[in-house]
């Protein structure tokens, strides 16, 4: 039998899961919930085997939810259950231990389904998602490839991150608690290793290779 548990702020989603999976002979769902403090609240009460958990909620959201519980348990199985295709939440989720990712218009056989094979110690991953993971772990590997060329420091990678998302040099001292002056010195030694000398030219080449 596998305890279920289903955190969802919807009422509506979280009780109509409820009325469809407890027509299942094998699923017994033990605790609902409505926040990812009560995610976490919940498996320190209750013995569940999976857990449905919602990523968009109130007071902690489900990666949140998730880092918390592994602190503390490493056998619950934690099934993400979403609307939303994020692709930050997809790989932070995972990272922090989730055991799959699903989304919301599901089919009910197929969700079963899923449950049953999460339960069984697989990971669940739509194809789209396994995308975005093998995209995000390419350009990991190319980000070493690129901090080996240039002898990047990771400060100046902080930094590159940020003018790369249309930071300018005061918001970036702000955003890092340094001085202007001293983001300026970053950004000169930025450009002597990477042989730019200008920011249009530099932010080309973040767009490119970054």
């Amino acid at each position: 039998m596998i305890k279920l548990a289903i955190v969802d702020d919807q009422s509506l989603m979280r009780d109509g899961l409820k009325i469809i999976l407890s027509q299942y002979d094998d699923i017994d769902v033990v605790a609902l919930g409505e926040d990812g403090k009560e995610a976490v609240e919940l498996c320190r009460k209750y013995r569940i085997d999976v857990m449905l958990l919602d990523i968009r909620m109130p007071k902690l959201n489900g990666v949140e939810a998730v880092k918390e519980i592994r602190r503390f348990n490493q056998d619950i199985k934690l099934l993400m259950l979403t609307t939303f295709f994020d692709e930050d939440y997809i790989v932070e989720a995972i990272g922090q231990g989730a055991n799959g990712y699903l989304f919301k218009d599901i089919e009910y056989e197929q969700l079963i389904t899923n449950i049953r094979d999460v339960y069984a110690g697989e990971y669940m991953m739509p194809g789209k998602v396994a995308q975005v993971l093998a995209k995000k772990l390419i350009n990991q590997e190319k980000r070493k490839d690129e901090i080996k060329h240039y002898h990047l420091t990771q400060r100046e990678l902080e930094i590159i991150d940020l003018i790369k998302d249309g930071f300018t040099n005061k918001q970036i001292a702000n955003a890092l608690f340094i001085s202007e002056g001293t983001v300026k010195n970053y950004i000169s030694s930025i450009y002597n290793k990477t042989n730019m000398s200008d920011r249009t030219s530099l932010i080309e080449l973040i767009k490119n290779n970054f």
